[in-house]
Protein backbone atom coordinates (compact mmCIF):
# COMPACT_ATOMS: atom_id res chain seq x y z
CA UNK A 1 0.00 0.00 0.00
CA UNK A 2 0.59 3.57 -0.50
CA UNK A 3 1.58 6.46 1.85
CA UNK A 4 -0.73 9.04 0.33
CA UNK A 5 -1.20 12.83 1.47
CA UNK A 6 -4.78 13.91 1.57
CA UNK A 7 -5.75 17.59 0.62
CA UNK A 8 -8.46 18.74 3.39
CA UNK A 9 -10.25 21.40 3.11
CA UNK A 10 -13.31 20.58 5.97
CA UNK A 11 -15.89 19.35 2.95
CA UNK A 12 -17.16 16.22 2.66
CA UNK A 13 -15.79 15.68 -0.71
CA UNK A 14 -12.24 15.63 1.09
CA UNK A 15 -13.61 13.84 3.83
CA UNK A 16 -14.54 11.10 1.94
CA UNK A 17 -11.55 10.89 -0.12
CA UNK A 18 -9.61 10.89 2.91
CA UNK A 19 -11.37 7.77 4.75
CA UNK A 20 -11.74 5.76 1.02
CA UNK A 21 -7.87 6.07 0.99
CA UNK A 22 -7.53 5.01 4.70
CA UNK A 23 -10.05 1.77 4.06
CA UNK A 24 -8.34 0.62 1.58
CA UNK A 25 -5.15 0.21 3.92
CA UNK A 26 -3.03 3.09 2.64
CA UNK A 27 -1.31 5.27 4.80
CA UNK A 28 -3.25 8.09 5.14
CA UNK A 29 -2.03 11.74 6.88
CA UNK A 30 -4.21 14.51 6.50
CA UNK A 31 -3.09 18.08 5.40
CA UNK A 32 -4.51 21.53 5.21
CA UNK A 33 -3.16 24.40 3.67
CA UNK A 34 -3.70 27.33 5.92
CA UNK A 35 -4.57 29.77 3.28
CA UNK A 36 -6.47 32.98 4.64
CA UNK A 37 -7.96 34.01 8.21
CA UNK A 38 -11.43 34.09 8.64
CA UNK A 39 -14.04 32.00 7.93
CA UNK A 40 -14.83 29.82 5.16
CA UNK A 41 -13.87 26.23 3.74
CA UNK A 42 -10.07 27.01 3.23
CA UNK A 43 -9.75 28.83 7.01
CA UNK A 44 -10.14 28.19 10.78
CA UNK A 45 -13.96 26.24 10.22
CA UNK A 46 -12.30 24.15 7.64
CA UNK A 47 -9.41 23.55 9.67
CA UNK A 48 -11.04 22.73 12.56
CA UNK A 49 -13.39 19.98 10.55
CA UNK A 50 -10.39 18.29 9.03
CA UNK A 51 -8.88 18.16 12.33
CA UNK A 52 -12.22 16.58 13.81
CA UNK A 53 -12.64 13.91 10.63
CA UNK A 54 -8.63 13.07 10.98
CA UNK A 55 -9.55 12.35 14.54
CA UNK A 56 -12.60 10.27 13.12
CA UNK A 57 -10.47 8.08 11.48
CA UNK A 58 -7.39 7.72 13.18
CA UNK A 59 -5.18 9.10 11.29
CA UNK A 60 -2.04 12.19 11.23
CA UNK A 61 -3.07 15.69 10.67
CA UNK A 62 -1.27 18.51 9.74
CA UNK A 63 -1.26 22.15 8.80
CA UNK A 64 0.93 24.13 6.58
CA UNK A 65 0.75 27.66 6.70
CA UNK A 66 0.44 28.81 2.98
CA UNK A 67 -0.79 32.66 3.62
CA UNK A 68 2.18 34.61 2.13
CA UNK A 69 2.46 31.68 -1.52
CA UNK A 70 -1.54 32.31 -1.23
CA UNK A 71 -1.14 36.03 -1.22
CA UNK A 72 1.49 36.49 -4.00
CA UNK A 73 0.30 33.44 -6.14
CA UNK A 74 -3.79 34.16 -5.78
CA UNK A 75 -5.08 37.18 -4.28
CA UNK A 76 -2.22 39.60 -5.88
CA UNK A 77 -3.05 37.55 -9.06
CA UNK A 78 -6.86 38.29 -8.83
CA UNK A 79 -6.91 41.79 -7.78
CA UNK A 80 -4.26 42.74 -10.69
CA UNK A 81 -6.23 41.29 -13.14
CA UNK A 82 -9.66 43.03 -12.23
CA UNK A 83 -7.42 46.24 -12.39
CA UNK A 84 -6.62 45.07 -15.73
CA UNK A 85 -10.06 44.75 -16.91
CA UNK A 86 -10.09 40.93 -17.21
CA UNK A 87 -11.93 38.27 -15.09
CA UNK A 88 -9.39 35.93 -13.60
CA UNK A 89 -9.72 32.36 -12.73
CA UNK A 90 -8.47 32.00 -9.35
CA UNK A 91 -9.42 28.09 -8.75
CA UNK A 92 -6.85 26.93 -11.60
CA UNK A 93 -4.31 29.06 -10.39
CA UNK A 94 -4.39 28.06 -7.34
CA UNK A 95 -5.06 24.35 -8.58
CA UNK A 96 -1.48 24.83 -10.42
CA UNK A 97 0.76 27.22 -7.92
CA UNK A 98 -0.54 26.24 -4.32
CA UNK A 99 -2.54 23.43 -4.07
CA UNK A 100 -0.53 21.00 -6.72
CA UNK A 101 2.61 22.91 -6.47
CA UNK A 102 3.56 23.96 -3.18
CA UNK A 103 1.78 21.30 -1.36
CA UNK A 104 2.78 18.10 -4.27
CA UNK A 105 6.54 19.28 -3.14
CA UNK A 106 6.26 19.19 0.39
CA UNK A 107 3.90 15.82 0.84
CA UNK A 108 6.92 13.90 -1.55
CA UNK A 109 9.72 15.41 -0.28
CA UNK A 110 9.58 16.48 3.09
CA UNK A 111 6.41 14.03 4.59
CA UNK A 112 7.84 11.01 2.28
CA UNK A 113 4.70 10.71 0.41
CA UNK A 114 3.93 8.77 -2.71
CA UNK A 115 1.07 10.37 -3.58
CA UNK A 116 -1.58 13.39 -2.83
CA UNK A 117 -4.88 13.25 -3.36
CA UNK A 118 -7.76 15.55 -2.78
CA UNK A 119 -11.53 15.49 -3.23
CA UNK A 120 -12.07 16.63 -7.10
CA UNK A 121 -14.37 15.03 -9.29
CA UNK A 122 -12.46 14.56 -11.86
CA UNK A 123 -10.06 11.47 -13.56
CA UNK A 124 -6.62 10.03 -14.06
CA UNK A 125 -5.85 7.51 -16.30
CA UNK A 126 -2.27 6.35 -17.97
CA UNK A 127 -1.77 5.55 -21.49
CA UNK A 128 0.20 2.71 -22.23
CA UNK A 129 0.83 3.75 -25.72
CA UNK A 130 1.35 7.12 -25.56
CA UNK A 131 3.38 7.26 -21.58
CA UNK A 132 1.02 10.09 -20.64
CA UNK A 133 -1.36 10.68 -17.80
CA UNK A 134 -4.56 11.98 -19.64
CA UNK A 135 -7.02 13.97 -17.53
CA UNK A 136 -10.89 13.27 -17.58
CA UNK A 137 -14.02 14.24 -16.37
CA UNK A 138 -15.92 12.60 -13.89
CA UNK A 139 -18.29 10.40 -13.82
CA UNK A 140 -20.88 12.86 -12.22
CA UNK A 141 -21.00 15.38 -14.72
CA UNK A 142 -23.18 17.64 -12.94
CA UNK A 143 -20.01 18.14 -10.20
CA UNK A 144 -16.77 17.41 -12.90
CA UNK A 145 -13.67 19.88 -11.50
CA UNK A 146 -11.66 18.97 -14.53
CA UNK A 147 -12.06 22.66 -16.28
CA UNK A 148 -10.20 24.03 -13.45
CA UNK A 149 -7.50 21.25 -13.45
CA UNK A 150 -6.16 21.66 -16.92
CA UNK A 151 -3.19 23.17 -15.83
CA UNK A 152 -1.66 20.11 -14.20
CA UNK A 153 1.73 18.95 -15.48
CA UNK A 154 2.19 15.39 -16.11
CA UNK A 155 4.39 15.13 -12.89
CA UNK A 156 1.53 16.41 -10.98
CA UNK A 157 -0.92 14.08 -12.62
CA UNK A 158 1.44 11.17 -11.73
CA UNK A 159 1.70 12.05 -8.38
CA UNK A 160 -2.18 12.74 -7.74
CA UNK A 161 -5.25 10.29 -6.95
CA UNK A 162 -9.06 11.85 -7.41
CA UNK A 163 -10.70 8.78 -5.31
CA UNK A 164 -14.09 10.77 -6.45
CA UNK A 165 -13.98 10.94 -9.99
CA UNK A 166 -15.78 7.51 -10.45
CA UNK A 167 -18.54 8.28 -7.64
CA UNK A 168 -21.68 11.27 -8.45
CA UNK A 169 -22.11 13.96 -5.22
CA UNK A 170 -25.06 10.94 -3.83
CA UNK A 171 -22.97 8.71 -3.81
CA UNK A 172 -20.38 10.73 -1.95
CA UNK A 173 -23.02 11.92 0.57
CA UNK A 174 -24.29 8.27 1.03
CA UNK A 175 -20.56 6.87 1.99
CA UNK A 176 -19.95 9.84 4.61
CA UNK A 177 -23.30 8.77 5.79
CA UNK A 178 -22.71 5.42 6.19
CA UNK A 179 -18.74 5.76 7.78
CA UNK A 180 -20.65 8.32 10.70
CA UNK A 181 -18.30 10.68 9.28
CA UNK A 182 -19.47 14.80 11.01
CA UNK A 183 -19.58 15.98 7.40
CA UNK A 184 -21.91 14.02 5.99
CA UNK A 185 -24.33 16.56 6.09
CA UNK A 186 -22.23 19.84 5.67
CA UNK A 187 -23.91 22.11 3.03
CA UNK A 188 -22.42 22.81 -0.03
CA UNK A 189 -19.17 25.05 -0.26
CA UNK A 190 -19.32 28.06 -3.04
CA UNK A 191 -17.02 27.47 -6.10
CA UNK A 192 -14.83 30.51 -4.59
CA UNK A 193 -13.17 30.61 -1.15
CA UNK A 194 -12.56 34.55 -2.09
CA UNK A 195 -16.38 35.00 -2.48
CA UNK A 196 -17.30 32.51 0.40
CA UNK A 197 -15.04 34.98 3.65
CA UNK A 198 -16.12 38.06 1.74
CA UNK A 199 -19.32 37.65 0.96
CA UNK A 200 -18.96 38.73 -2.97
CA UNK A 201 -16.41 39.32 -5.68
CA UNK A 202 -17.38 43.36 -5.09
CA UNK A 203 -16.65 43.07 -1.59
CA UNK A 204 -13.24 41.50 -1.46
CA UNK A 205 -12.12 43.95 -4.48
CA UNK A 206 -13.19 46.67 -2.09
CA UNK A 207 -10.46 46.08 0.24
CA UNK A 208 -8.09 46.35 -2.35
CA UNK A 209 -9.27 48.37 -5.16
CA UNK A 210 -10.56 51.91 -4.51
CA UNK A 211 -13.51 53.49 -6.46
CA UNK A 212 -12.44 55.05 -9.74
CA UNK A 213 -15.39 57.04 -10.99
CA UNK A 214 -15.72 56.92 -15.25
CA UNK A 215 -18.42 56.82 -18.04
CA UNK A 216 -20.28 53.76 -19.03
CA UNK A 217 -20.88 54.35 -22.94
CA UNK A 218 -22.18 52.72 -25.80
CA UNK A 219 -20.34 50.77 -28.87
CA UNK A 220 -20.26 53.82 -31.07
CA UNK A 221 -18.86 56.24 -27.68
CA UNK A 222 -21.90 58.13 -25.98
CA UNK A 223 -21.66 58.28 -22.79
CA UNK A 224 -24.78 56.45 -21.53
CA UNK A 225 -24.04 55.97 -17.98
CA UNK A 226 -21.80 55.83 -14.61
CA UNK A 227 -19.54 53.81 -13.20
CA UNK A 228 -17.49 53.97 -9.92
CA UNK A 229 -14.77 51.51 -11.23
CA UNK A 230 -14.18 49.24 -14.14
CA UNK A 231 -13.24 46.07 -11.60
CA UNK A 232 -17.11 46.05 -10.42
CA UNK A 233 -17.84 44.58 -14.23
CA UNK A 234 -17.26 41.69 -16.81
CA UNK A 235 -17.82 40.66 -20.24
CA UNK A 236 -21.52 39.78 -20.84
CA UNK A 237 -22.51 41.17 -17.66
CA UNK A 238 -26.33 42.57 -17.87
CA UNK A 239 -27.82 43.35 -14.57
CA UNK A 240 -26.48 46.05 -12.31
CA UNK A 241 -25.63 48.83 -15.32
CA UNK A 242 -28.20 50.78 -14.27
CA UNK A 243 -29.08 52.10 -17.77
CA UNK A 244 -32.51 52.78 -18.77
CA UNK A 245 -32.72 51.55 -22.48
CA UNK A 246 -35.48 50.06 -24.82
CA UNK A 247 -33.38 46.65 -25.15
CA UNK A 248 -31.33 44.59 -22.58
CA UNK A 249 -27.60 46.28 -22.53
CA UNK A 250 -24.83 43.68 -21.65
CA UNK A 251 -20.91 44.80 -20.93
CA UNK A 252 -19.02 44.69 -24.54
CA UNK A 253 -15.63 45.57 -23.03
CA UNK A 254 -13.83 47.03 -20.35
CA UNK A 255 -11.37 50.32 -21.66
CA UNK A 256 -8.48 50.78 -18.76
CA UNK A 257 -7.11 53.26 -20.76
CA UNK A 258 -10.14 55.54 -20.77
CA UNK A 259 -11.27 53.72 -17.40
CA UNK A 260 -14.93 53.37 -19.34
CA UNK A 261 -17.00 50.35 -19.84
CA UNK A 262 -18.40 49.76 -22.95
CA UNK A 263 -22.10 48.36 -23.93
CA UNK A 264 -23.88 47.18 -26.43
CA UNK A 265 -27.22 44.91 -27.16
CA UNK A 266 -26.40 41.10 -27.32
CA UNK A 267 -25.03 41.30 -30.75
CA UNK A 268 -22.06 42.83 -29.61
CA UNK A 269 -20.72 40.60 -27.41
CA UNK A 270 -20.57 37.52 -29.10
CA UNK A 271 -17.78 36.12 -30.80
CA UNK A 272 -17.10 33.61 -33.63
CA UNK A 273 -13.02 33.27 -32.36
CA UNK A 274 -11.19 34.47 -29.36
CA UNK A 275 -7.10 33.82 -28.82
CA UNK A 276 -6.08 31.66 -25.66
CA UNK A 277 -2.25 32.26 -23.98
CA UNK A 278 -0.33 30.14 -21.45
CA UNK A 279 -1.63 26.91 -22.98
CA UNK A 280 -1.06 23.43 -21.65
CA UNK A 281 -1.53 20.57 -23.81
CA UNK A 282 -2.61 17.88 -20.55
CA UNK A 283 -3.40 14.39 -22.19
CA UNK A 284 -1.61 15.15 -25.66
CA UNK A 285 1.59 16.25 -26.99
CA UNK A 286 0.77 20.12 -28.38
CA UNK A 287 -0.05 19.14 -31.88
CA UNK A 288 1.33 21.15 -35.14
CA UNK A 289 -1.55 21.02 -37.05
CA UNK A 290 -5.64 22.52 -36.14
CA UNK A 291 -7.45 19.84 -34.26
CA UNK A 292 -11.43 19.19 -33.58
CA UNK A 293 -12.58 19.45 -29.97
CA UNK A 294 -15.27 20.35 -27.64
CA UNK A 295 -14.77 23.66 -25.81
CA UNK A 296 -15.72 24.95 -22.22
CA UNK A 297 -15.68 28.73 -21.95
CA UNK A 298 -17.17 28.98 -18.27
CA UNK A 299 -17.30 26.56 -15.68
CA UNK A 300 -20.90 25.87 -15.63
CA UNK A 301 -21.22 25.96 -19.59
CA UNK A 302 -21.75 23.61 -22.24
CA UNK A 303 -19.16 22.37 -24.35
CA UNK A 304 -19.15 23.51 -27.80
CA UNK A 305 -18.15 22.40 -31.19
CA UNK A 306 -14.74 24.72 -32.50
CA UNK A 307 -11.47 23.93 -34.36
CA UNK A 308 -7.95 24.43 -32.21
CA UNK A 309 -5.83 26.39 -34.28
CA UNK A 310 -1.94 25.70 -32.82
CA UNK A 311 0.27 29.57 -33.20
CA UNK A 312 4.35 28.53 -33.18
CA UNK A 313 5.83 27.84 -29.93
CA UNK A 314 7.02 30.14 -27.36
CA UNK A 315 10.92 31.68 -27.43
CA UNK A 316 11.24 29.10 -24.61
CA UNK A 317 10.22 26.37 -26.26
CA UNK A 318 6.80 25.93 -24.45
CA UNK A 319 3.71 25.32 -26.28
CA UNK A 320 2.47 28.68 -27.88
CA UNK A 321 -0.78 30.35 -27.39
CA UNK A 322 -3.87 28.87 -29.71
CA UNK A 323 -6.92 30.27 -32.02
CA UNK A 324 -10.09 28.76 -30.93
CA UNK A 325 -12.27 29.01 -34.02
CA UNK A 326 -16.04 28.22 -32.86
CA UNK A 327 -18.63 26.96 -35.16
CA UNK A 328 -21.17 28.94 -34.00
CA UNK A 329 -20.41 32.51 -32.47
CA UNK A 330 -20.45 32.36 -28.35
CA UNK A 331 -21.99 34.87 -26.27
CA UNK A 332 -19.51 36.32 -23.67
CA UNK A 333 -16.20 34.96 -24.26
CA UNK A 334 -14.13 36.24 -21.06
CA UNK A 335 -10.73 37.62 -21.16
CA UNK A 336 -8.77 36.05 -17.95
CA UNK A 337 -11.37 33.06 -17.26
CA UNK A 338 -10.10 29.78 -18.80
CA UNK A 339 -11.21 27.69 -22.52
CA UNK A 340 -10.26 24.40 -21.89
CA UNK A 341 -10.98 21.15 -24.96
CA UNK A 342 -11.85 17.93 -24.59
CA UNK A 343 -12.48 15.33 -26.75
CA UNK A 344 -16.20 13.72 -26.93
CA UNK A 345 -14.99 10.91 -24.80
CA UNK A 346 -14.41 14.04 -22.17
CA UNK A 347 -10.68 13.25 -22.25
CA UNK A 348 -8.88 16.82 -21.45
CA UNK A 349 -6.94 17.39 -24.02
CA UNK A 350 -5.44 21.01 -23.08
CA UNK A 351 -6.35 24.24 -21.88
CA UNK A 352 -4.92 28.14 -21.22
CA UNK A 353 -6.26 31.77 -20.60
CA UNK A 354 -8.39 33.62 -22.99
CA UNK A 355 -6.68 36.91 -24.02
CA UNK A 356 -8.47 40.49 -24.38
CA UNK A 357 -9.83 41.55 -27.47
CA UNK A 358 -7.34 44.71 -27.08
CA UNK A 359 -4.57 42.30 -27.29
CA UNK A 360 -5.73 39.88 -30.18
CA UNK A 361 -7.66 42.36 -32.96
CA UNK A 362 -5.54 41.68 -35.87
CA UNK A 363 -3.90 38.75 -34.55
CA UNK A 364 -6.53 36.22 -35.06
CA UNK A 365 -6.05 36.13 -39.07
Amino acid sequence: MSKIVVGLSGGVDSSVAAAILHNQGHDVTGLTLWLMKGKGQCCSEGMTDAAQLCDELGIDYKVIDSREVFEKSIINYVVDGYAQGITPLPCSQCNSTVKFGPMLQYALHEMGADYIATGHYARITHNAETGRYELRRAVDRNKDQSYFLYDLSQAQLAATKFPLGEKTKPETRAIATQLGLHTADKPESQDLCLVEQHGSMKTFLEKYLAPKPGDIVNTVGQVVGQHEGIHNYTIGQRKGLGIAAPNPLYVVSLDVGRNQVVVGERDSVTTPECRVQRVNWVSIAPPDSPIRAEVQIRYRSQGVSATIVPLPMMENGSAGPVKIIFDEPQFGVTPGQAAVWYEGSGRVLGGGIIEPVSLTQGSLQ
